[in-house]
């Protein structure tokens, strides 16, 4: 029963960090909106892509809460400062190296953009993507040194984004 009880409240964690992930999405599409309105740029509209704009927010806070439910669940904190304890290769680690980063600023902020469509913001989110890459290779760095041939082997697995 306690096993029960800390996936469930793993699993409301994962939910409720990841909701604030969309909200900055959706923040980041709305700056996207606004420097379109400034240059004086036209929103575009249609209703496929509002719907794939969905479908990539739903995709990418699925993959966040499947990620960070798997950093809950192994103790660890999804934001930290300190290098983690364990390397996670399952889950979504298996198809991405970083399904958080992938989750978010890829699917999450895209698909933003998308519904509220904002060209700025498709701009941006290329842009965005330039220094997360950046970081990651600084956090793979850090990896390899802790984990060493884990990390070496689990690198040559598994791409980076997909």
């Amino acid at each position: 029963m306690r096993l029960q009880t800390e996936g469930a409240v793993n699993l409301l964690k994962s939910v409720l960090h990841n909701l604030g992930v969309v909200f900055v999405g959706f923040a980041f599409a709305l700056l996207g909106r606004s420097i379109d309105s400034l240059l004086g740029i036209s929103e575009f509209h249609s209703i496929f892509v509002a719907i794939a704009g969905w479908l990539a927010v739903t995709l990418g806070f699925l993959i966040r809460v499947w990620a960070t439910y798997l950093f809950y669940q192994s103790r660890m904190r999804v934001i930290s400062l300190l290098p983690q304890k364990r390397l996670i290769t399952s889950g979504p680690y298996r198809f991405s190296r970083n399904p958080l980063y992938l989750g978010g600023n890829l699917f999450v902020f895209l698909g933003a953009v998308l519904v509220l469509g904002s060209p700025t913001g498709i701009v941006l989110t290329a842009i965005n993507l330039v220094p997360v890459d950046l970081m990651i290779r600084r956090e793979e760095k850090q990896l390899k040194r802790q984990f060493g041939n884990q990390w070496v082997q689990y690198h040559h697995e598994v791409r980076r984004w997909l």
